[in-house]
């Protein structure tokens, strides 16, 4: 079997045939957006979502199950609790915590009519409330970043919660008080650092004045230092229907929110992204001839690599191994309703196919869309996605030989 770009695929690790740690007749799904880890440190657990909604945009009265699939008995699902702040594409961004990992993790939640982030204990079956919703946790596990998740059901309803748990600030296009915040995991206090007023500068200007700046998808660089986020503005907001006219501008700072970085032109859109290290990252945009292409670059250079060879010039969810060494990504539905996951390795950039999913009619709904979103277990041993191609929202898994290690 020959990978794209001439290499065998003897050369690549050992992928097994995709096999489902979840079953019906509940729909599940990962409990994190992808790239984000979902695995306890001894590779056992899995923290994963379960829910009876298929096919809309889930309410603040729809109650998930999160709990971890025990992977070393017989793939069970172990419910802990429950969440009323999760949605199809980031479910409840849920991370494993601090240096117990397989007992601490956090993840988002309605409590007392606010949204707020919830440190779960497994063994007591403890609960520390945060004041906060949670975007991202840094690498260390004593900071996390927070959004406005009611504004984003406004702007972005896939990605934002129901229920009225944050100010949206709706008749507020460039507020001064909301924006990017740091959080003490520790203490639970917030710290605005970086506002929208404070970026409207380094925009596009918006001409609707019922139009609405929002930041959305944050992420900690992997030595934690940088945080890179999507700053975007949507125009013609009649009543709560979003008519899409986005413009998408992408930064990075510092931890504290000091040296602001535009990383390319607003032009560019910008969709996905992920750190490969420290410095450099790749992402999804409109590079060049305006065709969507997976770019390596190093935020504040102009050093733009386009990956692939040409074979990936579409939007897809980006992700490395920690090595650094495979990146995986996937692809959006085709003309014959298909997704495709492959992955590339960052030597020489030659491609595998891993395989080819079918997304039934039922999921199709914008909302409630099935992305593959796959990620790595951190020892590189083990990959995982969501996927719909046999009939019900599962999650599934392929274990992974080094190529050192085939037979």
């Amino acid at each position: 079997m020959l990978a794209a770009g001439g290499a065998t695929a003897g050369d690549f690790p050992a992928f097994s045939p995709p096999r489902p740690i979840t079953s019906g007749p509940r729909e599940h799904l990962f409990a994190s957006y992808y790239a984000i880890n979902s695995w306890s440190a001894d590779g056992r657990y899995a923290l994963v979502l379960e829910t009876d909604i298929k096919n809309r945009l889930p309410t603040e009265k729809d109650v998930a199950a999160l709990g971890v699939v025990d992977l070393r008995d017989g793939n069970r699902f172990l419910p802990l609790t429950e969440t009323r702040c999760w949605n199809f594409q980031e479910a409840t961004m849920a991370h494993w915590l601090g240096n117990a990992p397989n007992d601490q993790f956090i993840y988002n939640d309605l409590v007392n009519g606010r949204f707020v982030a919830v440190i779960f204990d497994r063994q007591t079956r403890g609960k520390r409330i945060i004041p906060h919703p949670i975007s991202a946790v840094s690498p260390d596990g004593r900071e996390a970043l927070s959004l406005n998740y009611a504004r984003l059901r406004l702007t972005r309803p896939d990605y934002g919660y129901g229920g009225e748990g944050q100010n949206a600030r709706a008749e507020t296009v460039w507020p001064e008080d909301d924006g990017l915040f740091l959080v003490n995991l520790a203490t639970g206090e917030a710290k605005l650092i970086v506002s929208l007023a404070s970026v409207r500068d380094r925009m596009p200007p918006i001409k609707d004045p019922k139009g609405l700046a929002y930041f959305a998808h944050t992420v900690f660089s992997r030595d934690g230092r940088r945080i890179f986020w999507l700053a975007r503005s949507v125009e013609n907001l009649p009543g709560q229907k979003v008519v899409r006219q986005w413009q998408t501008t992408a930064f990075t700072c510092n931890r504290d929110g000091g040296e602001v970085r535009r990383c390319f032109p607003d032009g560019w859109g910008g969709s996905h992204f992920n750190w490969l290290d420290g410095e450099r990252m790749v992402v999804t945009a409109k590079y060049q001839d305006a065709v969507y292409s997976h770019i390596m670059f190093t935020p504040g250079r102009q050093d733009y690599q386009r990956l692939g060879m040409g074979l990936l010039d579409f939007d897809g969810h980006a992700v490395f191994s920690n090595d650094g060494r495979w990146m995986l990504t996937d692809t959006y539905p085709d003309r014959l309703n298909e997704r495709k996951l492959m992955v590339m390795r960052m030597a020489d950039q030659a491609l595998l196919p891993l395989g080819t999913y079918y997304v039934p009619e039922e999921y199709r709904e914008q909302y409630s869309r099935c992305d593959l979103h796959p990620r790595w277990r951190p020892d590189g041993r083990m990959i995982g996605f969501n996927s719909v191609h046999e009939g019900s929202r599962q999650v599934y898994v392929m274990e992974v030989s080094p190529p050192s290690q085939q037979p």
